[in-house]
């Protein structure tokens, strides 16, 4: 986690379920700030009254070398009950969102649920874990596990997407709410090509980057398609998209959940962890935890009259 701008100036966002009264949060987000050694300057900014969610947000001047631990203290101090950002005032609303597919804009991992399909989900779902947290090679660990669903069924891939993949609650908002303020979404993820295009396809994603299951036509062979899309590639395609468009790394919302999205986190200029893993948590500029994915655009300064609703 790194301040990622010489700028001394920052905005502080708070999101909590919308029970959560925004005098209460705002009372509660100034005794955070102070906590954190900062001091938030000027009036709370109402994004969302209560309708949907309880959001605000407060100007806030920082040294850089403050705000790795001032997020620490807010992250803490939210713990379990809100959502909470500090970044820099400028440049807030992103023209690149560039987003992991799996446990980011699906609730599921789809490998661990096809595996389902061959009795083999919690023997997946394992080694899934421990190569999210970092533990395990990316590429080694998702070889092995394709290597089990030798002989599967083609049949079993639709399956499992109609009967297993739900969307994470904002996905639809978040891409509909970006795109229309002109930003291009990129889904990327080690998962695989045949999931990325049809979530793509549901959420509004412009395009979609993934690895490929081979076959033989009637069954899987328990083969990836060569080169393995991970935490390297996806970095290079958010390059890749941000040269296409004519923008900088600094224009990038990057999300994920897993350590193969650490490199591409890092690197954007807003770089988000979703419901994620600790190593992931720690690099992230912020996180989403308690909240849904429209805390993406609340800090991004939109407000519930500017964001497209679609979820």
């Amino acid at each position: 986690m790194s301040a990622k701008t010489t700028d001394s100036k920052y905005i502080a966002t708070s999101v909590a379920p919308k029970d959560y009264g925004l005098g209460d949060l705002g009372t509660a987000l100034d005794h955070a700030l102070k906590s954190a050694g900062l001091s938030p300057e000027g009036a709370m900014r109402t994004l969302s009254n209560g309708k949907r969610w309880s959001a605000i947000e407060v100007d806030v001047s920082a040294h850089r070398d403050q705000i790795v631990d001032a997020r620490a203290s807010l992250a803490e101090a939210f713990r379990d009950t809100a959502d909470v950002a500090l970044l820099p005032a400028s440049n807030r609303k992103k023209k690149l969102l560039v987003s992991d597919m799996d446990s980011t804009i699906i609730k599921q991992e789809c490998l661990d649920e096809l595996a389902a399909y061959a009795g083999l989900k919690d023997e997946i779902a394992a080694i899934t874990a421990r190569a999210m947290a970092g533990e395990l090679d990316f590429e080694g660990a998702l070889t092995e596990r394709v290597g089990k669903l030798n002989g599967l069924s083609l049949s079993a891939l639709q399956r499992c997407f109609d009967e297993r993949i739900t969307l994470m609650p904002g996905a639809k908002t978040l891409t509909a709410t970006m795109s229309a303020n002109g930003a291009f979404c990129l889904l990327v993820s080690g998962g695989f090509t045949f999931f990325t295009s049809r979530v793509a396809a549901i959420t509004g994603f412009d395009a979609d980057k993934g690895n490929t299951l081979i076959d033989d036509g009637a069954a899987l062979t328990g083969e990836v398609g060569r080169p393995i899309l991970g935490r390297e590639a996806k970095l290079e395609a958010l390059d890749d998209c941000a040269f296409a468009n004519g923008i900088t790394r600094s224009d990038a919302l990057a999300m994920g959940d897993g350590a193969n999205d650490l490199a591409m986190i890092e690197a954007a200029g807003l770089g988000l962890a979703v419901h994620a893993k600790p190593i992931v948590a720690s690099a992230a500029d912020a996180a989403i935890g308690v909240t849904d994915l429209t805390a993406a655009l609340y800090f991004q300064g939109f407000t519930d009259d500017e964001i497209v609703w679609r979820d």
